[in-house]
């Protein structure tokens, strides 16, 4: 096994090998301007760590790792559509630097190249690729839509938005994982359970990031400390809050999240302090723990040599030790 930046540097390189530079360009323009817009790659990385972590060249897993990176960024321009968003990574979104239906035709392009990118290896392999796939494609737009629906729900509880997240997010760490477990040629054990330990990495990646969104230092976040907080958010912050809180703090929360001041500053700050009275930013780091812990236990039971599944170990914990 090799360090992980190794694969990240594989990964771009392939990536930017990789011709998407067809006609009609200004079908093409937007998805290649979106995979440009850099990220963490975490999940392609984590297709071709697991192809190598069961005895496979890492580059037979790149069609597969980019597979998964054209579809995450396809289901990008659609949430930036749905939520309006202005910015992806500091740039114009697709939808602002070309036009609406640019942003909902390119995406839909991009959903089908993901799948296009199997046709590489045989038909075996291909079938259970696109099955992972397919599944798992269906799950982030159930959890897209449960996204949604909190945005109006007002009784929103613990399980429901950890059910979101798994769907929305986790599960597509899972099958990229699952994916280079597949072209590696893994027994049907060892797949299910590198899906489960990326499910709960996944989850526990969320739940981190919720935290992050209001305790992250603000020089290092990358994005504007507080922006959940703003924008009404029910994260696991504001759930755990109203599940341990009492009487007047308990509406107070209520009412800072149905209110949109034009100083967004003095809500920050009485949430967060809310969030720390209340315990709910302390349940909220047990919870991360939790799911951290349970994807370990699970890597520890995967039938590979232990010294094969250090470097997941150090990726998982570089994860959870971040603070962007």
């Amino acid at each position: 096994m090799r360090n992980i930046q190794f694969y990240q540097e594989a990964f771009v390189a392939y990536l930017h090998d990789f011709k998407f530079d067809k006609e009609p360009a200004s079908l093409y323009d937007p998805v290649s301007y979106i995979l440009g817009l850099g990220g963490k790659r975490l999940r392609p990385v984590l297709t071709l760590m697991t192809a190598e972590l069961f005895d496979c060249d890492y580059q037979k897993a790149l069609n597969a790792a980019l597979s998964v990176e054209v579809f995450h960024n396809f289901s990008l321009i659609h949430d930036d559509i749905m939520d309006n968003a202005p910015l992806r990574r500091g740039k114009e979104t697709v939808h602002e630097k070309w036009d609406l239906n640019t942003g909902i035709l390119s995406g839909d392009a991009m959903l089908i190249m993901a799948y296009q990118l199997f046709e590489g290896y045989d038909a075996e392999v291909f079938q259970k690729l696109a099955k992972v796939f397919s599944k798992t494609a269906l799950e982030v737009c159930e959890g897209q839509q449960y996204d949604i629906d909190f945005e109006t729900k007002d009784d929103v509880f613990i399980a429901e938005y950890l059910k979101m997240i798994e769907q929305k997010t986790a599960v597509l760490v899972g099958a990229a994982m699952q994916m280079g477990a597949i072209v590696a040629g893994a027994s049907l054990e060892d797949q299910h359970k590198i899906y489960e330990f990326g499910k709960n990495l996944g989850i526990a990646f969320q739940l981190q990031d919720d935290y992050l969104d209001a305790f992250g230092d603000p020089k290092t976040f990358g994005k504007q400390v507080g922006g959940d907080i703003i924008e009404n958010k029910k994260t696991i912050l504001y759930l755990k809050a109203l599940e341990l809180s009492a009487g007047d703090h308990k509406m107070e929360l209520q009412h800072l999240f149905s209110i949109t001041p034009n100083d967004h500053s003095d809500k920050i700050e009485t949430a967060k302090q809310i969030f720390i009275s209340s315990g709910a930013a302390t349940a909220a780091q047990n919870e991360i723990k939790n799911f951290s812990d349970k994807a370990f236990l699970i890597l520890d039971d995967l039938s590979v040599e232990a010294n094969r599944k250090e470097i997941l170990k150090q990726f998982g914990e570089q994860l959870m030790n971040r603070v962007v």
